[in-house]
């Protein structure tokens, strides 16, 4: 029996190479959510390296492949073409007749094994272990929100976002047609008809621009016509439905669409001008207000992050001072004192320079970075902690036995402030993600008052929000969080400011330097003007660190005061 003989192929072995390897180790202790921290996005970037170079294996292969089979398809068109000539002529020569019947029996088998190989496995092998650490719908929607974010608070419109006209960027990077119907998309989906709008509206100008792309025009107007009736504009939505069926005549949806807005279109005509609804007086050119959310001073607080509206009056600045910090004349401050800049009087906040050294930094992202999980914020209601779209991060705890240079650091932060550190908590460590924010919040627990004090500005909100909120450090028996020292760890590019609405200052990260203020006033009672927020981050990475000091064990370091407002 004639043994089949195989053509000589280069196969791909399944294996799952060495960089894989070692990512997956790093991504074993992640769950989802890389949106919520850049220091975890940047594991995808070697997962995606590792995916195009085994795509690049896979394509060596499959061309080699196709050259064999080009080379016999050449070879047996060329014999092909000379025997069908003269077929009996051609198997006169009996050699002829003999590879006829082989090629036959054999050569052709092995083509059909060639044909049949699985190139591809190796590199299917390596995408499907990867697949189960990628980014979820999740991380997409908790992305496009995050592009959204920003557009908001610092007031870029689609096409500015979409060009990657960001400032303080070293790299190029621009939205596809297909990618900006991506977030018009993302937002129609939860419900966020303000931002379909704005997007599916850029869409149509890049499509009328004559970019290329899979999504048609009829499915933008789709989309955008529902939203600008969602949004209260009639006519808008009919107009933009008529085009939509101008396109697409059989769009049953549209169809029924446009039956309705013209019955409701209609109905408003036939009311008495006074009794007209909201929706019958919507702008007509097509420019919607931004809704109104939940945050009382998001107006404040987002003109604080672009850096507009702080009130850093000359007055006042002359009332900030720069001087060498020797703390409580502590042994280890006289011989290094640190610079000490004020950044506002009252409350008064300062800055420290050369807190951390470079070192110090990466060192402490290193231990940081395996433990990084969601911020969580606790419920004002129930005092559960839980993850919240106002706070954007990922965070970590670092105790002192971690690692020496984390004993360093809070030696030093107990020099500098002359609080204990023996009841504060534990260092955390934060990672901003995309957009990465943390909303206007107190770093004290609000205990119930009476609604008649601090009932101005913004602090009605907060007895309104928070006048039954649990007292949330009641289990640690260290009393309220005193004092905030915060380390900033990056310098961030653009964005990412420490702003406190109430005051209206802004305070920028500088790397390797740190600000402190105190939550509480020498009463014990809350300093309301201390809410703040980390603005969302722009450009760049942003990385801090921070202790909170608590009220026991600081008695004698910081002794009580006689009024309320001490």
């Amino acid at each position: 029996m004639a043994q089949t003989k195989t053509l000589p192929f280069p196969t791909m072995k399944l294996q799952v190479s060495v960089l894989l390897m070692a990512w997956l180790g790093v991504l074993s202790y992640v769950q989802a959510e890389f949106f919520t921290s850049i220091g975890h996005m940047t594991d995808l970037i070697y997962a995606e390296k590792d995916l195009v170079q085994s795509l690049k294996e896979y394509i060596l292969v499959e061309e080699a492949k196709l050259s064999k089979i080009k080379s016999w398809a050449s070879k047996m068109d060329a014999l092909t073409s000379k025997s069908a000539a003269d077929p009996e002529g051609y198997l006169a020569h009996p050699v002829n007749a003999y590879k006829l019947v082989k090629r036959l029996n054999t050569d052709w088998l092995a083509l059909e094994d060639l044909v049949l190989q699985d190139s591809a496995a190796g590199f299917i092998a390596n995408l499907s272990v990867q697949r189960q650490f990628f980014p979820t719908d999740e991380d997409e929607s908790g992305a496009a929100k995050a592009l959204m974010r920003l557009q908001d608070t610092y007031k870029l419109d689609p096409a500015m976002i979409s060009r990657g006209e960001f400032p303080g960027t070293k790299y190029q990077a621009v939205l596809s047609v297909d990618d900006c119907f991506g977030m018009g998309r993302s937002a129609y989906n939860e419900g966020d008809y303000y931002h379909t709008v704005l997007w599916m509206e850029q869409v149509l100008k890049q499509l009328d621009a004559g970019e290329e792309a899979t999504v048609a025009k009829s499915q933008v107007l789709d989309y955008l016509s529902y939203a600008v009736f969602q949004l209260g504009d009639l006519h808008r939505a009919l107009e933009l439905t008529r085009r939509l069926l101008s396109l697409d005549p059989s769009h049953e949806r549209a169809g029924g669409n446009l039956r309705y807005f013209e019955r409701l279109l209609e109905e408003e005509r036939q009311k008495p001008p006074s009794n007209q609804t909201a929706s019958s007086l919507a702008t007509q050119e097509g420019v919607y207000e931004r809704p109104v959310d939940y945050l009382p001073e998001r107006d404040v607080y987002e003109s604080l992050c672009r850096g507009e509206g702080v009130k850093l009056t000359p007055r006042r600045q002359k009332r900030l001072f720069c001087r060498y910090h020797h703390g409580d004349r502590v042994p280890q401050l006289l011989i290094a004192p640190f610079k000490e800049e004020d950044e506002w009087d009252s409350p008064h906040i300062v800055r420290y320079y050369d807190v951390m050294s470079d070192e110090e930094i990466e060192r402490i992202k290193e231990l940081a970075k395996p433990k990084l999980a969601r911020a969580t914020v606790r419920d004002p209601k129930t005092g559960v902690l839980t993850v919240a779209s106002y706070r954007v991060s990922k965070s970590s705890w670092l105790e002192e036995d971690d690692d020496p240079v984390v004993a360093r650091l809070n030696r030093r932060m107990q020099h500098i402030t002359g609080l204990t550190v023996k009841t504060a908590e534990l260092l955390q460590v934060a990672n901003y993600g995309m957009g990465g924010q943390y909303e206007p919040h107190f770093d004290f627990s609000r205990r119930p008052f009476d609604s008649g004090l601090k009932t101005e500005g913004n602090r009605l909100a907060t007895f309104l929000n928070y006048s039954d909120e649990q007292d949330v450090f009641k289990q640690l028996g260290t009393g309220n969080r005193v004092a905030t020292f915060l380390n900033y760890m990056s310098d961030v590019e653009a964005g990412g400011a420490t702003v406190f609405p109430d005051l209206g200052a802004a305070i920028w990260p500088k790397k390797g330097t740190a600000v402190f203020w105190y939550n509480l006033l020498r009463s014990g009672e809350g300093d309301y003007r201390t809410r703040h927020a980390a603005c969302p981050v722009l450009v760049g990475c942003k990385w801090v660190s921070n202790k909170w000091f608590h009220e026991r064990g600081q008695e004698f370091l910081r002794p009580c005061g006689s009024t309320e407002v001490d």
